[in-house]
């Protein structure tokens, strides 16, 4: 059972309407002889009680309505009991600073009577509809920029989770206003048309398009905008021409752990002191004082002694103590490292384990070989051992890999505008295809593998043609961008953000199935602006926006973890059921 706020005024406040003429007539405007809008509001300064007075047209052909007063619209929506302050204050609080709902309420309650429930609630059914509302009020700036250097649109979707319908976003790239935000379940041309054809029925002018090459996206941004220039990123480009490269640094990799493994796998598997296989243990009950392993390193003191005859059995025996636990801490700190590097993860096109994990362990090789030609020893004898076959092993793929790579550095850096003097795109266009072409005169030097090298360079050529259209507007335009990571930013801050207020994986994906499209709305610059543009907000756009939001949470009806609520849904389906008629309609004749 809901319980009623009891709710005191500190001060009441009667407003009256702020027009003189009427906007349509522009007839005298009479202030009437009655209030209206009374209603009790809770601010972060007090609580007010307040109404004001209409204005009426005097002209009475006018179809005007009552006019309402501006500031009394400013403080609070139509139908609510916060004012735009405290709304403006929690979205504030959420996106801004990243704050979970209890502290929000908990910073609150010194000020208004709220609930957590109702916090959550203002934020979602609210301060999200209000910023997607006043989004729109930017709408004659986007016309501006259409008409003067036409639109330059970034558009990426979301990887979708769980059978879930895919989050897209359309951006406006040099104001950086959100143009589209939705879900899309099909990634057909057909589906993207349909997302992309209100900018067209808008009628406003897109010059350049830059995208990811979906299969469904790339024709119908072609059918839709077929004179904007359509870049595509050249992030995803280097991506897709590296595929083949991190295929086979990832089996290289493979071939180089399971090497090592089968010479050295007991060894470096677990810690020395592992001992049962139990670490160190905290709580209640932990690992013993005297258990614990010394962490510093052995005193090498000792080790200095230059005449071993003249000191004492005890020195004697602490000097070989000292040689020992030196020892023991050296290839200790050996293992370690190569039981990290065997678990090093790659990122391509840039960062390959393979690669990364053969250097290192190269270098250790060669620091293994500095160490063994000062003093000898068994464990790290077999451990140079088992490093050199493996290395061995893999040292025609490394070569062919590495060669791969060092092709893919340098078409990276031919591509890099940062790195040349201006150039168009037809110049680029040509660097690009002369350097793969170079390329090829460099096979004879591989001829034990030059077939694997052959097909990375066909890869290189086919992707390169494939994209060749799309990724060199950029060096003819310098305000369209080169990648589409902006975009992907904007998923990735929201990832983070979400997490950060929530603290869990499963409602971050709830969140972004829920109310993504809202969430991705940008938050101005300050909380006074964030206000204003809440109280910016015309009544009838807050409503339709709400109306969009439930919608869209409506198919998430069904989505619950409580058996509670899980029975009560099914008996309400039962109950509907029963009362539909027990025979099955007859269709209408055609």
């Amino acid at each position: 059972m809901r319980v009623k706020k009891n709710l005191i005024p500190t001060r009441i406040i009667k407003y009256k309407c702020e027009l003189e003429e009427c906007p349509k007539c522009k007839a005298p405007i009479a202030l009437c002889n009655y209030r209206s809008g009374i209603k009790i509001v809770q601010t972060m300064k007090e609580t007010e009680r307040i109404s004001y007075i209409p204005g009426e047209c005097v002209n009475r052909e006018c179809e005007s309505k009552k006019w309402q007063s501006w500031e009394w619209q400013q403080k609070a929506p139509l139908n609510g009991t916060y004012g735009y302050d405290v709304i403006a204050q929690i979205g504030w609080q959420r996106q801004i600073g990243h704050q979970t709902y209890p502290i929000i309420h908990q910073s609150l309650t010194s000020n208004i009577l709220i609930s957590e429930s109702q916090v959550k609630y203002l934020y979602n059914q609210h301060y999200l509809p209000l910023m997607a509302c006043h989004e729109r009020n930017h709408m004659d700036q986007l016309k501006m920029l259409s008409e003067s250097s036409g639109l330059y649109l970034g558009l990426d979707g979301l990887a979708p989770e769980g059978g879930e319908a895919q989050l897209w976003v359309i951006r406006e790239m040099q104001s950086g206003l959100t143009i589209r935000s939705g879900w899309m379940s099909q990634q057909s041309q057909e589906a993207f048309e349909i997302f992309i054809s209100p900018i067209v029925d808008a009628g406003l002018n897109v010059s350049a398009v830059m995208s990811d090459k979906q299969r469904g996206l790339y024709p119908a941004i072609q059918s839709l905008f077929p004179e904007a220039k359509h870049a595509l990123c050249q992030a995803h480009y280097l991506k897709n021409m590296a595929d083949p490269v991190a295929t086979a640094d990832q089996s290289m990799k493979v071939e180089l752990r399971k090497a090592i493994r089968k010479g050295y796998g007991e060894e470096i598997r677990n810690e020395a002191v592992e001992g049962s296989g139990v670490l160190i243990v905290t709580g209640l009950l932990p690992t013993p004082q005297e258990d614990l392993p010394v962490i510093e390193p052995p005193s090498t003191e000792l080790l200095d002694i230059m005449d071993i005859e003249s000191i004492s059995e005890q020195q004697k025996a602490d000097y070989h103590k000292a040689i020992l636990d030196e020892r023991n801490a050296i290839i200790d700190d050996f293992k370690r490292q190569i039981r990290y590097l065997l678990t090093l993860k790659g990122r391509p096109p840039f960062r390959l384990a393979g690669l990364e994990m053969r250097d290192r362990l190269t270098e250790i090789a060669d620091c293994l070989d500095q160490l063994l030609a000062h003093a000898s020893d068994p464990c790290l004898d077999q451990l140079r051992l088992t490093l050199r076959q493996a290395l061995a092993f893999v040292q025609d793929h490394f070569l062919v890999i590495q060669q791969a790579f060092d092709w893919l550095n340098q078409i990276a850096q031919l591509l890099d505008d940062d790195l040349h003097s201006q150039r168009s795109s037809i110049v680029v266009h040509n660097q690009l295809f002369d350097l793969i072409a170079s390329f090829r005169s460099q096979l004879d030097l591989f001829a034990s593998k030059p077939s694997i090298l052959d097909e990375f360079l066909a890869h290189f050529e086919k992707v390169s043609l494939s994209y060749s259209p799309h990724i060199f507007h950029t060096y003819d335009d310098p305000t369209i961008p080169r990648t589409n990571n902006d975009r992907e930013s904007d998923f990735r801050l929201l990832r983070h953000r979400l997490l950060s207020t929530s603290g869990q994986a499963g409602s971050v994906r709830r969140t972004l199935q829920r109310t993504g499209a809202w969430e991705l709305i940008p938050t101005p610059s300050s909380l006074d602006d964030t206000i204003a543009a809440l109280a910016s907000v015309s009544h009838d756009d807050y409503l339709a926006e709400r109306q969009r939001l439930r919608t869209h949470l409506h198919r998430f009806r069904a989505h619950h973890r409580s058996h509670r609520i899980s029975q009560k849904q099914l008996q309400s389906l039962l109950h509907r059921w029963q009362r539909l008629p027990s025979e099955h309609p007859q269709p209408p004749p055609a």
